[in-house]
C-alpha cells in the first residue's frame, strides 16, 4: 500500500482572489532563523524517487476579455545586511555505478503571437570591488571509453527571414 497524503488547499473564490497559504518560520533575536525543509522520502525498491514540483497559477482566458499573465515563481536568497547574502545552489547529485547524472534544463515556453521568453544570466554590479564572474565549464572525462570530452554549444535562433546573432564582447574600461 501507500502511506497517507497530506493536502493543504485554500478554497475557491467566485469573485475575488482565493486564499493564500503561508509557510514561514519566526525571527530569531540571538540565533539563526529557523529552516524550512522540503524533502521527499527515499525509494528503496526499483521505483524512482519521488518528485518535487512547484507550479505557479495558470491564468485562463475569460469570455469577452484577453486574460491575464500566469503566476510567477520567485526564489530569493536571504539578504546580508552587514555581510554576504545567501547562496543559491541548483545541482543534480551523482549517478550510481550505472546511469548518468541528472540534467538541468532552463527553457522558456513557446509563443504563438509575439516573442518567446528571455533567459537572462547576469551578475550584479560591485561598488568597491570586482564584478562577479560567469563561468561555463564542462566536466572532464577520465574514461578511455569516451572518445571526446563534453561540448559547449551556443546556437543563435533560426528564422525564415534573418537568423539570430551570437555576440561576445569583452568588458569596457
Amino acid at each position: 500500500g501507500v502511506s497517507g497524503m497530506l493536502s493543504f488547499t485554500s478554497g475557491t473564490a467566485s469573485s475575488g482572489s482565493s486564499g493564500k497559504i503561508l509557510l514561514a518560520t519566526g525571527s530569531a533575536t540571538n540565533g539563526k532563523g529557523g529552516d524550512i525543509v522540503l524533502s521527499v522520502g527515499e525509494s528503496v525498491s526499483y521505483a524512482s524517487g519521488g518528485d518535487v514540483q512547484i507550479t505557479a497559477g495558470r491564468s485562463a482566458w475569460a469570455w469577452g476579455g484577453t486574460g491575464r499573465t500566469g503566476g510567477a515563481v520567485s526564489i530569493s536568497t536571504g539578504e546580508g545586511e552587514a555581510t554576504s547574502s545567501g547562496s543559491l545552489i541548483v545541482k543534480t547529485l551523482n549517478a550510481g555505478a550505472s546511469g548518468v547524472s541528472g540534467m538541468i534544463s532552463f527553457t522558456t515556453g513557446t509563443a504563438s503571437s509575439g516573442s518567446s521568453g528571455k533567459i537572462l544570466l547576469a551578475t550584479g554590479s560591485a561598488t568597491n570591488g570586482k564584478g562577479g564572474d560567469i563561468v561555463v565549464s564542462v566536466g572532464e572525462s577520465d574514461s578511455y571509453d569516451a572518445s571526446v570530452g563534453g561540448d559547449v554549444q551556443i546556437t543563435a535562433g533560426r528564422s525564415k527571414m534573418t537568423g539570430g546573432i551570437v555576440s561576445i564582447m569583452s568588458g569596457e574600461s
